[in-house]
């Protein structure tokens, strides 16, 4: 799997796919420039007036709902609706589903539109099949191993791959489970990297049709980013930088050499 992972990141650094973002106002600047590091361009785009016109000429599309507003639901409705007409993959990033009402419904309203990779923390993945997971606002309470069985099941009802993500991220299609153990956990201290993942997610999706292994190599690509230079920050604002400059630094030898997939 290292070896794919390797391949899927040289794909990427080949063809510099367009990345379409509706993302929230918190990690616009942070996405889009771990996007350009890893060798993807990045778009914001989130007006309703030229969403569907952007996915067209898009290779991918991510949504993203950690900060919604009626105006931004029916721009994600019509970029999503557009993606799926076009066969564009898509990732959904249900931040904070579970928290309210607007957002778990917002979040299963969007899936009818057939994301092919929906990707969450734990709690936000219990939340989606009304398990009893519970958010600290945005923040999960719940790990990623107690949420596998609730991926496995949202994955097998919806049709799309599930990544939940932790100490461990677990990846899905509701019958293969594959796992990336990478990361460090002074990247939880870092706001966004969840949402970053999910935009790389997006950014390997444009490039590698197998769902599971595009998804495994986003979680991969980030996590050995991290693992590279967690002990040589001095701290959070340090190491958000840090990493931009590893994911711009990382190779295929990188990988293949720290991954640990299962």
């Amino acid at each position: 799997m290292s070896q794919d992972v390797g391949r899927v990141l040289d794909a990427l650094r080949s063809r510099r796919p367009l990345v379409h973002n509706i993302t929230n106002y918190v990690v616009m600047n942070s996405t889009a420039n771990a996007l350009l590091a890893v060798g993807a361009s990045p778009a914001m785009v989130h007006a309703a007036e030229e969403v569907e016109e952007f996915v067209a000429i898009s290779d991918a599309l991510v949504v993203n709902i950690g900060t919604l507003s009626r105006p931004w639901i029916e721009a994600m409705h019509l970029a999503v609706a557009k993606a799926d007409g076009a066969g564009k993959p898509w990732v959904l990033d249900p931040v904070g589903a579970g928290a309210t009402r607007l957002r778990t419904e917002t979040a299963h309203n969007l899936i009818r539109h057939r994301p092919a990779v929906i990707r969450g923390n734990g709690s936000e993945i219990m939340a989606l099949v009304g398990s009893s997971g519970t958010t600290k606002g945005v923040d999960s309470t719940t790990g990623s191993d107690a949420a596998l069985d609730a991926a496995r099941g949202l994955a097998l009802s919806t049709g799309s791959c599930v990544v939940v993500t932790g100490a461990v991220d677990h990846v899905t299609d509701g019958e293969r489970v594959v796992s990336c153990a990478n990361g460090d956990e002074r990247m939880t201290r870092v706001t966004g990297l969840g949402c970053t993942l999910s935009a790389l997610t997006a950014a390997c999706l444009a490039v590698e049709e197998d769902r599971i292994l595009a998804a495994l190599a986003a979680c991969t690509i980030l996590g050995v980013a991290g693992e590279l230079v967690c002990g040589q920050s001095e701290g959070p604002g340090s190491l958000q930088v840090s990493i931009l400059d590893s994911l711009a630094r990382i190779d295929r030898t990188m990988l293949i050499g720290r991954a640990k997939l299962t």
